[in-house]
């Protein structure tokens, strides 16, 4: 198999965002706008690519991990425990649920379902403490705990076939798949999927395509790489930053990869070697994506 990489030149900024931790990048085919979080600067941001505006609304939290798209047009969003609707002119309006207490945890990496449902987990705010755990959330608040065990999620992706749901933890070094039945909700058959356990390195957000790609960002490995569905890696997008974070398809034809990108960690001397680190970066037409699952209407 002949591997594909793609050229520095191919990587664009979209948003010079320089965003402390850029994360969670979502393609609004109603909006025609890229939406994306800040976790650590809690922000929640939109690009317009038609008018290049980028419009920021900053929010009070320790941390505004997460972020989905919802039925009625809006956004839920996630704030260090909780669930939040935000309307359409972004005010919070009201909180969906808490989804864990009693633990130094916050929300971290969600994706929503063909059935509505948002899957999101917890991590670890000290990165290294198995404290997480991965839950499933419905329309209407409720929140079932799927399992535990985890340091930092991240990488929730389901196939095109909605047949299979990925899951990495980012610190524990790998990606997992599992069995989906897309009518019940449940997940069977867990088995490896990706291992850099021995090398450390550590796969973060990710992605699919039209036709079941795993497009998976490398936090401080500067890279985000295609997984073919049965594991082996075809595509490496080697970045101008250490820390890309996550990846979503986008625009109007959904060719456009975005990529968020994290400043955080960094020291001066490199910061000041990656005027890049923490924009938003996009290459285009390296493959086609699939429109966002939107969370069912919050009441």
């Amino acid at each position: 198999m002949t591997l594909n990489s793609i050229p520095a030149h191919k990587v664009e900024t979209a948003v010079a965002a320089s965003d402390i931790l850029g994360e969670t990048p979502l393609w609004c085919d109603r909006s025609r706008k890229l939406w994306w979080v800040d976790i650590d600067g809690r922000l929640h941001q939109s690009f317009d690519p038609a008018t290049g505006e980028h419009q920021v609304r900053p929010y009070d939290c320790q941390f505004l991990g997460s972020q989905a798209l919802t039925a009625d047009g809006a956004h839920l969003l996630a704030r260090d425990l909780s669930l939040h609707h935000r309307s359409a002119d972004g005010y919070l309006s009201r909180q969906v649920c808490e989804v864990e207490s009693g633990l130094d945890n916050h929300l971290n990496d969600g994706r929503v379902d063909a059935r509505g449902r948002l899957w999101i987990g917890t991590m670890d705010n000290q990165l290294h403490r198995p404290n997480g755990s991965l839950y499933r959330v419905t329309g209407d608040g409720e929140v079932t705990p799927v399992f535990s065990d985890v340091i930092v999620t991240n990488g929730i992706a389901f196939s095109p076939d909605n047949r299979t749901l990925y899951f990495t933890d980012t610190r524990r070094y790998c990606t997992w798949q599992f069995d989906f039945d897309l009518d019940d909700g449940a997940i069977r058959n867990r088995r490896l999927f990706a291992d850099y356990r021995s090398t450390q390195e550590r796969p973060d957000g990710a992605c699919v395509d039209n036709i079941g790609g795993l497009w998976t960002a490398f936090f401080s490995h500067g890279r985000v790489v295609r997984y073919r569905p049965d594991g082996r890696i075809d595509t490496v997008i080697p970045l101008p930053v250490t820390n890309p974070t996550c990846a979503c398809f986008g625009g109007d034809d959904l060719k456009t990869l975005f990529v968020t990108t994290a400043r955080k960690f960094l020291t001066p001397e490199q910061l000041s070697i990656e005027p890049q680190a923490g924009h938003v970066l996009a290459v285009h037409g390296i493959a086609q994506g699939l429109p966002e699952h939107r969370f069912a209407n919050p009441g």
